[in-house]
This record gives C-alpha cells, structure tokens and sequence, in this order.
C-alpha cells in the first residue's frame, strides 16, 4: 500500500470527511483490521482564508508549498490537496514536490467522463465557480462544459460555505438555498452538478434531490484509495 500524503485544514471539517472516506474505502477493498497509511498536514484556516481575501495567493502557495513538502519528507508517496479552492495554487505546490499530486479537477473530470457527462453545473466557492482553474482545467483536459449559479447566487453559495459549513453548522435554510440553484443549474442545461467545494456534501447529498450530484470530497478520496493500492 502505498501512503497517502493529505494536505488538509481548510477546513478540518471537510479534511475529516476525507479521513473517514479514504479509511473506509481501504476497509471496503482489503478488509480485516486494514487502514490507510495516510501522513497529514493540517494548516490553520484563519491565515488561508485571510489571505484569499486579499487575494495574495502567493503567500498562500508559499505556506501550503512548505507544508505540502513536508508531508512528502515524512514519506508520502503522493499528495491529495483536500480542498477544491487551493488548487488555484496548485501549479506552484507542485513546484515544491518531488511526488505526485493527484489533483481533484482531474479526478472530478475522470468520473464525468465515466459517465458521459459533457455539461456540469459547478458550486463552491466563488473563487472556485469564477476563476478558470477549475472550469479551464475541465474543459481543455475533458472537453467537459461549466454552467455557473447567477452572480446573486454565488454570493450566497460563497457565504454560506465560509459563515456555517467552515464551521460545521448545517442548516436547512441553506440546504434549501442549494437545492433552488441546482434546479436552476438543470434547467440552464446541467447534466449533473459538481459538488466543488468539499463541505458542500455535509449539506446536500443524492436522497435530497433527483439531480446527478458529484461530490468532489468521496470522489477524490476514492481515487486517492485507488492510487493507494495500485502497485
């Protein structure tokens, strides 16, 4: 088995999630009293999500660089970055590795691809539903489409995120909120919808509505298992 190197924090609570995920699917694929072999380094929120205010995403890549480097030297054999807005800075973590990243647009887009999936509706952050690195990424590499929430829409997708789920507080209001634009997102054409911000599952899950929904955080974490056991 390979070890896993997760790059987590932002926020704990999603980077829970992923914890349980992988060792779950470990249990599932091996059985017995099997777990991952998993090495993690947490980075405190707060100093992230200053600086993405700021947009001084340069400082972020430096800490989550450094951070990142030193999941590799404790002997990881790859690096999950367990957030979907930080892979804005991806390209340059990488820079600071030896090993492989497996980033989650990829992984995302792999799974759409499976599926025959061309057009997807995108949430999370708004950093992550307006800038290219996500959209982009899943166009050039999988010729798969983004439709994006309305600009009012974002803003309270964005504000839900950071005020209640960062914080672990899940409330059906807001459940609500999401589920309204995901209906909009089917409407505007969406074959399925990306959950692309890894709390976003903690709200919203495929009991509650009959759209195809892609929860980045399980589909990540399954491909990290996968990568985990594949000699």
């Amino acid at each position: 088995m390979k070890t896993i190197g997760m790059l987590g924090g932002m926020s704990w609570q999603s980077t829970a999630l992923y914890y349980r995920e992988i060792n779950e699917g470990i249990k599932e694929k091996l059985g017995a009293l099997h777990s991952a072999e998993i090495i993690l380094n947490s980075v405190d929120f707060e100093k992230i999500e200053r600086l993405q205010q700021k947009g001084d995403w340069e400082a972020t890549a430096d800490i989550l660089g450094k951070a990142a480097r030193s999941v590799e030297l404790a002997g990881a054999d790859f690096l999950i970055i367990c957030t979907n807005t930080m892979h804005i800075v991806a390209p340059e973590i990488t820079t600071y590795l030896k090993i492989p990243v497996l980033h989650i647009a990829d992984a995302t887009g792999e799974k759409l691809i499976e599926d025959k999936i061309s057009s997807v509706g995108l949430l999370g952050t708004n950093f992550t539903m307006e800038k290219s690195f996500y959209k982009g990424r899943l166009s050039e590499r999988y010729g798969i489409q983004t439709v994006i929430p309305s600009s009012e829409d974002r803003v309270e997708l964005h504000r839900i995120i950071y005020e209640e789920l960062c914080c672990g507080v899940v409330k059906q209001s807001s459940r609500a909120c999401y589920l309204e634009v995901i209906d909009k997102l089917k409407t505007a054409g969406a074959e399925g919808v990306i959950l692309g911000c890894t709390e976003i599952g903690m709200l919203v899950s495929k009991k509650d509505t009959a759209a195809r929904l892609y929860d980045t955080t399980k589909i990540h974490a399954e491909r990290a298992v996968n990568l985990a056991l594949t000699l």
